[in-house]
């Protein structure tokens, strides 16, 4: 931590302004923009009418999860416990000690955030977010083949993974299926679709607002930008 300090040439106590002033700011964004912002059903009801297409899904897709495991050192991977295999004896362990607290009851995700080597993914709990069944088909074979004998819930066995070319063994995984989605329309009805448009119009509405204040904070002291004054009125967020 230090030397990171001293490499953004930067002091402990200036560091500590900046976060200060980090939270003082993300603290008056919510208090002025995020807690005010509302998606009314009928919000959600129109952008479905208007955007059905999106919601018509052309092939199956699997929302998958994996905890990942490599006997390669890698000085970037953090997960929570900083817990890293050095080498393919010590990968082996770690995984089938992974499998072991999966087949005793532990969450798979909060194994994933603790151990998954996987930098991407360990964040969010080995998330890999969803996955057509035209890309899992050009995957190696032996994940395809477990992955789609999986019921929602399930988890696989422990899947080794190799170099096409080498076949050298290069990492470890434990894969879950979270959800599959069959192909066709989903229909306005489904909770997941109603709750998948409101989490996109308070994102785009919540960057827009965030903009147009940054705006009308930056030209305060200049002249005015009826534009971004115009946007906080119309939401209801100008003084």
């Amino acid at each position: 931590f230090d030397q990171k300090l001293k490499d953004k040439k930067i002091t402990l106590d200036d560091f500590r302004r900046d976060l200060r002033r980090s939270l003082t700011v993300e603290k008056v964004l919510n208090k002025e923009i995020t807690s005010k912002i509302n998606i009314t059903d009928q919000d959600v009801s129109d952008y479905y009418n208007a955007h059905k297409g999106e919601f018509n899904l052309i092939e199956a897709q699997y929302h998958l999860a994996q905890i990942y495991v490599s006997p390669m050192p890698n000085p970037q991977v953090h997960n929570l416990k900083n817990d890293k295999a050095q080498n393919e004896i010590e990968a082996r362990k770690k995984i089938q000690m992974l499998s072991n607290r999966l087949d005793s009851g532990d969450d798979f995700a909060t194994l994933a955030m603790n151990y998954s080597e996987d930098t991407e993914t360990s964040g969010n709990g080995g998330d890999l977010g969803f996955t057509p069944e035209s890309s899992l088909q050009r995957t190696d074979p032996t994940t395809r083949e477990i992955v789609m004998k999986l019921k929602p819930g399930q988890y696989s066995p422990i899947i080794t993974v190799q170099d096409p070319a080498s076949k050298r063994v290069i990492g470890f995984r434990v894969v879950r299926l979270i959800a599959k989605e069959p192909a066709g329309q989903r229909e306005y009805s489904d909770p997941r679709v109603q709750q998948a448009i409101r989490s996109q119009l308070r994102d785009r509405r919540e960057q827009l607002l965030k903009a147009a204040y940054y705006e009308v904070l930056r030209d305060s002291a200049k002249v005015n930008n009826f534009y971004a004054e115009d946007v906080l009125k119309n939401s209801g967020l100008a003084k």
